[in-house]
């Protein structure tokens, strides 16, 4: 069954000690964490298997969609809720066909709202825009205004991601700016106390839930 996207979803780190990696998440998913993407991009193949399958194992444990980046060959193998794929990762519409109807399918359209149609129009389940601000993963990424978000929930009924700079200080207006969810790296996995980190998203977002 097919969950909705909203909240705290957490990005993994390239991390290749998979205890650590194991270790960092299940502090994320215990703080709130709604959804974890795995992504390492440094990884090989045999790695991405071994971490992937730990992960998935933690986020079924904790109730929590799991979700592969940029492969759906590995979503697939790993069983994982959904996979995301960006504008260099192959065609969505394929994507779609592979996955099958029950799986997830995100899409990255950066500041483009075309994108976004074109997206929609392949049958994925979610957008993500961003870079929202500026980030120190992606440095050179595209920025995103805010103000793309109303636009975008005005005109698709999917749940709205939001990526890129964003951390406790600047999470509400993202949230208020209209994204379901805020996908989180470094904010989240460099924060001292990371269970600590993730519950204080998650509050974030139950806060602009719940406010008029």
């Amino acid at each position: 069954m097919q969950r909705k996207l909203a909240g705290l979803y957490a990005i993994t780190p390239d991390e290749p000690r998979t205890d650590i990696l194991l270790r960092k998440v299940g502090q994320a998913l215990a703080g709130g964490a709604a959804a974890l993407q795995y992504r390492n991009k440094a990884a090989t193949t045999a790695l991405k298997l071994e971490q992937g399958r730990a992960l998935a194992a933690l986020c079924r444990a904790a109730g929590a969609t799991f979700i592969v980046n940029d492969d759906v060959a590995l979503a697939l193998a790993l069983d994982a809720d959904g996979v995301h794929l960006g504008a260099e990762d192959g065609d969505l519409a394929e994507a779609r066909r592979r996955l099958g109807p029950g799986k997830l399918l995100g899409a990255s359209c950066y500041d483009r709202i075309e994108l976004a149609a074109a997206a929609v129009q392949a049958g994925v389940d979610y957008l993500a825009f961003g870079s929202v601000f500026s980030s120190a993963t992606k440095p050179a990424a595209v920025r995103a205004p805010l103000a793309l978000f109303a636009q975008a929930k005005r005109r698709f009924q999917l749940p709205l991601v939001a990526i890129g700079g964003i951390n406790l200080q600047n999470a509400a207006q993202v949230f208020a700016a209209g994204a379901d969810a805020v996908a989180v790296i470094s904010a989240l996995f460099d924060a001292g106390d990371i269970a600590e980190c993730a519950a204080a998203f998650t509050q974030v977002y139950q806060q602009q839930r719940i406010e008029p």
